[in-house]
This record gives C-alpha cells, structure tokens and sequence, in this order.
C-alpha cells in the first residue's frame, strides 16, 4: 500500500499552553483558536500558506518538536503503519486515540520525528 500525504500540520509540544498562545497570538498575531479534546485544551492557526500549527501541552516531549504530521485523508491509518513497520520504519508511537481521530509516530532514516493523523470518522483500515 502506497500512500501519497496531500496536506500535513507541523505539531509543537508545550510546556505551558496559556504562555504559548499569548506569545504566538501577541507576537504574530495567528489568531490561535483553542480547541477542546485535551486537557487544558491544545490551540490551532492556519497559516496563509494553507499550513496548520498545532500546539498540545504536554510533559515529556518538548523538545522533540516540532514534529511534521501528515494527514490521512482517505482513511486506512493501520494499513499505512503496517506498511511502514513491514518496510524496517521504527514506529515510535502505534495507531493511538488523538483529539478527532487517530494518530502514530515513526522516524525517518535520519531519525527525525514524522506522524500520521486521521480523523476518527475515517475506517482505520481499507482492506
């Protein structure tokens, strides 16, 4: 299975949430909207360019990020992760619950951090 990303999100992790959308809103001026489905609550903003930045609060992995996240748009997100691990890909994080979906985490040759996303709405497999 081959799959071919049409859009992706870069992803931050966070230390504090309320310090982050006050600096990227105050310095330059996204219009960062909070959105609900983590606790406190994770913010989102769209760049002209069609981008989107996200931000979670989250311990652990700041400094990890940001992590590019591409989108799956047509579903089959555990099709796609098999197909990585059948390849060699280390699979960081495995098909997990994310605020509207699915989500995982693998690493590139370089190890640098890539995810997957897909709305939860989406069959997690096509076959």
């Amino acid at each position: 299975m081959s799959f071919k990303p049409k859009s992706a999100s870069i992803v931050f992790y966070v230390a504090d949430i309320a310090r982050t959308e006050a600096f990227y809103n105050d310095t330059f001026n996204l219009g960062l909207m909070r959105m609900e489905g983590a606790d406190p609550f994770w913010l989102q903003g769209r760049l002209e360019s069609g981008l989107d930045l996200i931000f979670f609060e989250m311990e652990g992995r700041r400094g990890n990020t940001p992590a590019v996240v591409f989108d799956v748009t047509e579903g089959g997100i555990d099709d796609i992760v098999a197909n990585l691990a059948e390849k060699g890909i280390t699979i960081v994080t495995p098909v997990s619950e994310a605020p509207g979906g699915w989500s995982a985490d693998f690493l590139d040759p370089d190890g640098f951090g890539l995810g997957l996303w897909q709305s939860g709405e989406l069959p997690r497999s096509l076959k």
